[in-house]
């Protein structure tokens, strides 16, 4: 996931605030390593909150 983030990272920020702030944000491990960190837990907690929705409305089988 960590090639993933970075590009997102990279082309992200670089259109927010410039190309030479991504490049560097993308190339900086610990920055990498919180945003992957970050992108898990949101796939998590949107899975689990998927998962209780189709509990709750009765969609799972």
């Amino acid at each position: 996931m960590g090639p993933y983030v970075r590009i997102i990272l990279r082309y992200g920020v670089g259109a927010i605030l410039g190309y030479e702030v991504g490049d560097q944000l993308s190339n900086d491990p610990d920055v990498v390593t919180a945003a992957t960190v970050a992108a898990t837990a949101l796939v998590g907690v949107a899975t689990e909150g998927a998962y209780y929705l189709a509990r709750r409305f009765g969609w799972e089988r």
